[in-house]
C-alpha cells in the first residue's frame, strides 16, 4: 500500500527540523565558549597560580550534572600532572568531607551556585581551612560570594528549547576545566614523556614510550659490503627476512640500501649477475632513524616515504632494522 501523498513532505520537514536543531545547539555552545574567553583575566590567573603553588591536591565537588563534569575534570587533571580527586557534594556532608586534607584546594561546580547541598557544603569546606574555588554560571550566587576564587562560566542560555536542561552550561564548565588543566600543564613544563608515564597502556601509551631500541634487537641485521656480489646480496636478504640489506663501505659507514625492488630493477636491466656489486644496484641515502628514537618516529618515516622498513643507526653505524610488521605487532598502529 503506497504511503499517503503528504508523508514524504512531512518526513522531509522532520529531517530538516532535526538538522536545524542540531546546528542551533552547536552554534549556541560555540558562541558560549567564545564569550567565555572574555572571563579569563587576572583573577583566573591568580586561581591557577594558587593551585600550582599548592602542596595539596585538588578536590572537585558537585551534584547532578555538575558531579559528572567534576569527574571529567578530575580525570584530566590527574592525567596531566595535577593530583586530584572527586567528592560528591551530597556524600560530603555524610562523611566524605574527611577526604579533604591539609593544603588541599576545593573546586565546587554549580550552575546556579544556590542549590541546598552547596549552601550546606560551602561553610563546611571553609571550616577545613582549604581554599575554595567556585566554578559557577551565576556570579550573583551564594557560591560565588563565598569562594576565594571564582571561575566565571556565565552563559546567556542553555541550548535546549526550554533553556533548562544542562547543555551549554556543562560544556562551559568542562571547557573551563580544560583551560585550567592546560595552564597547569604549561606551568609544570609537562612533556610528552610525563604524559607517557600516566598513560602506559594501549597504542597511545606505546607511541609515547616505546623506542626503536625496544624493537630492533629482536631482528637479524642484514648487512652487505659495497663490494658484495649480487648473488650474496640475495642470500643475505633472504636469510634475514626483512626484505632489504644495508650497504656499508670499508669503514662500516652506511652508504645505501638494497631492497627487493632494487633486485627486481637490476634484473629488468639485464645486469651481469656474475660481476655486479651491491654498490651498483643500491639506493643511496636510505631512510634511517637513530638508536634511542621513539618507535612512532620510525613509523612516521615509513609512512612519509611509503617504505616498509627503516635502518637504525648509532653514530652512522648500522645496528639494526625496524620493520612495519614490528610496529603492527607492538600495536603502535
Amino acid at each position: 500500500m503506497p504511503p499517503p501523498p503528504n508523508q514524504s513532505a512531512r518526513t522531509l520537514k522532520i529531517v530538516k527540523n532535526i538538522q536545524t536543531t542540531a546546528k542551533k545547539v552547536l552554534i549556541n555552545e560555540a558562541e558560549a565558549l567564545n564569550s567565555l574567553s572574555k572571563s579569563i583575566d587576572e583573577k583566573f590567573e591568580a586561581c591557577v597560580q594558587d593551585i600550582f603553588k599548592s602542596e595539596g591536591r585538588v578536590v572537585i565537588t558537585g551534584i547532578g550534572k555538575s558531579a559528572i563534569v567534576a569527574n571529567k575534570i578530575v580525570a584530566t587533571l590527574n592525567s596531566t600532572g595535577t593530583p586530584s580527586l572527586f567528592m560528591h557534594a551530597a556524600d560530603a556532608i555524610h562523611g566524605d568531607l574527611g577526604m579533604i586534607q591539609k593544603n588541599d584546594i576545593v573546586i565546587c561546580i554549580s550552575k546556579s551556585g544556590n542549590t541546598p547541598e552547596i549552601k550546606v557544603l560551602v561553610p563546611l569546606i571553609k571550616r577545613t581551612g582549604s581554599l575554595l574555588v567556585g566554578l559557577v554560571s551565576n556570579m550573583d550566587s551564594y557560591l560565588a560570594h563565598h569562594s576565594d576564587h571564582v571561575l566565571n562560566a556565565t552563559i546567556s542560555d542553555e541550548a535546549c528549547p526550554i533553556s533548562l536542561a544542562p547543555t551549554t552550561s556543562t560544556t562551559a564548565h568542562m571547557a573551563m576545566g580544560d583551560a585550567l588543566a592546560v595552564c597547569l600543564m604549561e606551568l609544570r613544563n609537562f612533556t610528552s614523556e610525563d604524559f607517557a608515564r600516566y598513560h602506559p597502556g594501549g597504542a597511545l601509551g606505546k607511541q609515547l614510550y616505546l623506542k626503536v631500541d625496544d624493537i630492533y634487537l629482536d631482528n637479524d641485521v642484514p648487512i652487505v659490503k659495497e663490494t658484495t656480489l649480487f648473488k650474496e646480496v640475495i642470500l643475505e636478504i633472504s636469510s634475514k627476512r626483512l626484505g632489504a640489506a644495508a650497504v656499508i663501505d670499508n669503514k662500516e659507514n652506511l652508504i645505501g640500501i638494497v631492497t627487493d625492488g632494487d633486485l627486481r630493477r637490476a634484473l629488468e636491466k639485464g645486469v651481469n649477475l656474475e660481476v655486479v656489486t651491491a654498490k651498483e644496484i643500491m639506493s643511496k641515502e636510505p631512510k634511517n632513524v637513530n638508536k634511542g628514537d621513539f618507535a612512532v618516529h620510525a613509523l612516521n618515516v615509513m609512512q612519509q616515504n611509503s617504505i616498509s622498513q627503516v635502518i637504525v643507526l648509532d653514530n652512522n653505524k648500522v645496528v639494526g632494522f625496524v620493520h612495519l610488521h614490528d610496529l603492527l605487532k607492538e600495536g603502535i598502529i
